[in-house]
């Protein structure tokens, strides 16, 4: 005789349930991780994008120290003629000196390719500059707005005895008519003062600068003319009594001893027409190792 099998009652089967281990709960972190590290590599991608790439873009390649904006002078008068002895041949009429401003000498190191120059004055008509093919000096012409320059490439050109001609936007100078204007001028433009170079590979550079409170501004080394219009006899007169005489590299001997004066190193008071023109040299840096001819554009 068998005897059936006893049936656990309730409270035993409720007992062994209880001891069945519960299911382990997953963190955030676990149920999602695959999602989390794609999202971190995305952000890290684009960080990396931008510091590499926009934040260069927005980041001004220089620094302005100050705004070259020197005070107004009396204008040029011309002295009076002196009474001559009879039969006396009289002496040429005096005659103003060309239009422009003394700007203190920044010196001409060079620096690597790349390098955020801080320059004095703005804008700068010396400096630390670029010395690499194609980066300082630049390719002398017309450079549209939207055509990226900096002043450690032109300012190289500048030390070779280049003139720069630099115009704001927005302004006249931003219009289309302003454009070709501008562009016109160089099919007119005069081979330089000193070593007769032609207009073409180094100068004139004519380019866009909006750290200045002109309108327009033509500069060589340690000279600047602001103007409110584009003013091509003044241009080619300032051109003409500066061009090629401060430059710290020369490109050629000058044939004799120029008349007029050197600028000085002190901060410019000069009108448009100046009283007289600048009396002392500035004292070159020492050289920096640059042979005469400029690095090919």
């Amino acid at each position: 005789m068998t005897t059936p099998p006893r049936r656990p009652s309730p409270a035993a089967r409720a007992t062994r349930r209880s001891r069945r281990p519960t299911a382990r709960s997953t963190t955030f972190l676990e149920r999602n991780r695959t999602r989390l590290l794609w999202a971190g590599g995305v952000i890290v991608f684009l960080v990396l994008i931008f510091v590499g790439l926009i934040v260069p873009s927005i980041t001004p390649a220089y620094e302005c120290a100050n705004t070259f904006d020197p005070s107004p002078a009396p204008s040029w008068t011309a002295p009076p003629a002196e009474p001559l002895a009879s039969g006396a041949t009289p002496g040429p009429a005096a005659t103003a000196p060309a239009a422009g401003f003394v700007q203190p000498d920044m010196g001409h190191n060079h620096v690597d390719v790349g390098t955020r120059v801080k320059y004095q004055w703005c804008p700068p008509a010396s400096g630390r500059h670029y010395f690499s093919t194609g980066q300082g000096p630049i390719a002398g012409g017309f450079y549209a707005q939207g055509d990226k320059t900096i002043p450690e490439g032109w300012v190289h050109n500048l030390e070779h005895g280049a003139i720069v001609l630099l115009y704001k936007c927005p302004g006249d100078g931003c219009t289309d008519a302003g454009e070709s204007a501008m562009q016109s001028m160089l099919a007119r433009w005069p081979n330089s003062p000193v070593c007769n170079t032609p207009p073409g590979t180094l100068t004139p550079v004519i380019t866009r600068f909006d750290d200045m409170p002109y309108p327009y501004a033509a500069i060589v080394w340690d000279m600047v003319l602001p103007l409110q219009t584009l003013d091509e006899k003044a241009i080619f007169d300032f051109y003409a009594a500066y061009g090629e005489q401060f430059n710290p590299e020369k490109l050629c001997t000058a044939p004799s001893a120029l008349p007029g004066a050197t600028p000085t190193t002190a901060p410019a008071t000069a009108s448009p027409a100046p009283t007289a023109a600048p009396t002392a040299a500035p004292t070159a840096p020492a050289s920096s190792g640059e042979s005469g001819a400029p690095a090919a554009p």
